[in-house]
């Protein structure tokens, strides 16, 4: 068992490895009282004006307390995470850590900016801590990629991965979780889809074509089709026929 665990865990690309690592480590910290989440969470004002900026990145690292709600989303984040890397952004994994990082610098964004906004302030103040919103962004992204797989929701009924987040959200919503933390992810993850899938194809522009920086920091292998040897796509020349 052991065994099979550590190759499951070898198996896992980098991006995702290193995120699910850092995660467990960080969340079990936290339940050991090795670390604290106070010095985790997501706080402007100790950010800018005592240089905690370390803040920026730790919060999308706790996923609160160790229970269900912790194994769930360890879950779909070893499960999404790993499909996208190793599909959709096969060979490409300066593109796919762009993503990510895309999506915690809009989830930030959206986070700060709300929490200027009257009447939904007190909302948004509440979100301190954004690894559950990357997460479903990661399960909206993969759903949009992947919209005609059929799924299975607790054996209860099927649908098509379109619907994926959209069930997760109501889920969410009849166990008394906070909606507002789904539907973050929801927006940071159309956002992406639409900027890289949509929004080329109707202007033929790339508005989020990663950085040259960043490719440099990954050096990805090219993905080679093998081809079977001696396969003719065209009838042979006539002369060869001829001297057969």
């Amino acid at each position: 068992m052991a065994q099979a665990v550590e190759e499951w865990y070898k198996q896992m690309p980098i991006i995702t490895r290193s995120y699910l690592t850092a995660a467990i480590v960080t969340t079990i910290g936290c339940s050991l009282d090795i670390i604290t989440p106070y010095d985790l969470y997501l706080n402007p004002k100790l950010v800018v004006k005592h240089y905690q900026v370390w803040r920026v990145i730790t919060n999308f690292l706790y996923f609160r307390k160790m229970d269900l709600d912790f194994l769930f989303h360890m879950f779909f984040l070893a499960r999404y995470c790993k499909l996208l890397e190793e599909n959709s952004f096969r060979g490409r994994t300066a593109d796919f850590f762009y993503m990510l990082l895309f999506g915690a610098t809009m989830l930030t964004g959206i986070v700060l900016i709300g929490g200027m906004i009257p009447y939904v302030s007190e909302s948004f103040a509440r979100i301190i801590f954004l690894s559950n919103s990357l997460t479903f962004m990661m399960v909206y992204v993969w759903s949009k990629q992947n919209p005609y797989i059929h799924m299975s929701f607790l054996g209860l009924f099927t649908f098509t991965a379109a619907y994926l987040p959209w069930v997760l959200l109501g889920f969410s919503v009849l166990v008394g979780a906070s909606a507002w933390v789904d539907l973050l992810g929801m927006i940071a993850g159309h956002a992406y889809y639409f900027l890289q899938d949509v929004y080329p194809q109707m202007t033929g522009r790339h508005p989020l074509r990663t950085p040259t920086l960043i490719k440099s920091l990954f050096a990805d292998e090219p993905v080679v089709a093998a081809r079977p040897a001696e396969v003719r796509f065209a009838p042979p020349p006539v002369d060869d026929v001829q001297q057969n």
